[in-house]
């Protein structure tokens, strides 16, 4: 039995047609909703994971752009 979201994801969800993916999804966040869960944290501090998110990200963007769009932005 798969032990982590990613596990489940993996070995059970991604083999699930399209719409079946899509109707667990609406399943499971309609459930967070009845729950009044809240995931959004209000903090002016910025995490550790906060700024490893914005380093990847831009890095990221970075690699996407070409050599032209670098010029154009300076």
């Amino acid at each position: 039995m798969p032990n982590t979201a990613q596990e489940i994801y993996r070995q059970v969800v991604s083999a699930l047609p399209l719409d079946e993916r899509l109707s667990l999804a609406t399943l499971i966040l309609n459930d967070l909703v009845e729950q009044n869960v809240s995931i959004i944290q209000c903090s002016d501090t910025w995490t550790e994971q906060d700024k490893f998110d914005l380093i990847s990200l831009s890095l990221h963007y970075s690699a996407m752009l070409s050599p032209e769009d670098l010029e154009n932005q300076f």
